[in-house]
């Protein structure tokens, strides 16, 4: 049964639409009798003109008068990274653009008929900039946020559910990976199998750590552990902020991945449901009946094109984000 507010809305598009049909017609039927008996063709060509022009005016214009949405569906999906482009050609990868996702959440904040927000999660995490990036756009939200986990909503994709109101998943869903991994390339031996050595001429006792072509030592080992020690603390401060939970239960995880059922005994999960169960609870949240949209970000060619040129997530000045590239990476 539909809901009485649905109802109404559609009944207002229809008048509006309605009207404005019969506007188009009455203007065509006078242009096709003011017009010279000589080029009646001419005129019944321009009144079918101009009453499918004005019923297409006014079908934009019921649209905007009594628009069709009052909920914004964000969706974030693939490896999250700034660029959107992990494959191996440029343009061919699977990773979603996070300033493309940033854009839609605030065009969906901008929007005056949305009051509410879904963001639709199935992600194993990614950069962590570019996950904060995303929550911190949540967050600005005016209006309820809703997180939901499809398939998968780990790391950076819990990142940024954390920044939302609430947490639905799936019973089956993939849930957590609460931690972060830093990874690198060690090509020491098989340069030197080749007969390549690596020369160094740096300023700055860390400046290449973590370079492919040397072995590493003690105190680098050290160095990029607290690193990813300090980002882990951060992930940690975040979750037990946005979740209301004990940063303790949260290092106890261990970065361990759950299926939905579980991560809602632990907390990590607020409810289990379809996405028709969201959109219900949305809907007891705002007072009416929630009719979704999906937002798509507007940019530009010059915009679509441009890739990124960086793959590390924080930047630590230029020679940590320089020389890392493709050597040691940090990520959700």
């Amino acid at each position: 049964m539909a809901h009485p507010d649905s109802t109404r809305a559609s009944a207002s598009r229809f008048v509006v639409g309605f009207v404005g049909v019969v506007i188009a017609t009455l203007v065509g039927a006078f242009l096709f009798l003011w017009l010279p008996g000589e080029i009646e063709v001419f005129g019944v060509l321009l009144t079918v003109v101009t009453v499918v022009i004005g019923a297409r005016i006014a079908s934009r214009l019921a649209m905007k008068v009594v628009p069709p949405y009052n909920v914004a569906e964000v969706a974030v999906e693939g490896p999250i990274t700034r660029d959107g482009d992990l494959g191996p050609v440029p343009g061919r990868g699977n990773a979603i653009p996070a300033d493309d996702t940033v854009e839609q959440i605030e065009q969906a904040d901008a929007d005056t008929n949305v009051e509410a927000l879904v963001v639709k999660l199935n992600t194993p995490g990614g950069q962590i900039v570019p996950s904060d990036d995303i929550r911190n756009a949540v967050m600005a939200f005016d209006g309820p946020t809703i997180a939901y986990a499809t398939d998968t909503c780990a790391s950076g994709g819990y990142w940024i559910a954390s920044g939302c109101d609430e947490l639905w998943a799936r019973d089956t869903s993939i849930v957590g990976s609460i931690g972060v991994i830093g990874s690198r390339l060690n090509a020491s031996e098989l340069a030197e199998e080749l007969g390549l050595s690596y020369e160094r001429f740096a300023a700055g006792r860390y400046k290449d750590a973590g370079m492919a072509l040397k072995d590493i030592d003690d105190d680098e080992r050290a160095y990029l552990q607290g690193l990813i020690d300090n980002f882990y603390d951060h992930f940690v401060e975040r979750v037990a902020e946005g979740r209301d939970l004990d940063p303790d239960d949260i290092r106890d995880t261990e970065a361990r991945i759950y299926v939905g059922e579980n991560a809602h005994d632990l907390g990590l999960v607020d409810k289990l449901g379809t996405h028709e169960d969201v959109l219900d609870h949305v809907s007891n949240l705002i007072g009416t009946e929630a009719s979704q949209t999906e937002f798509e970000p507007k940019r530009g060619m010059a915009q679509r094109i441009k890739g990124g040129t960086q793959s590390l997530a924080f930047a630590f000045g230029a020679g940590i984000s320089s020389q890392f590239d493709d050597t040691f990476e940090f990520r959700l």
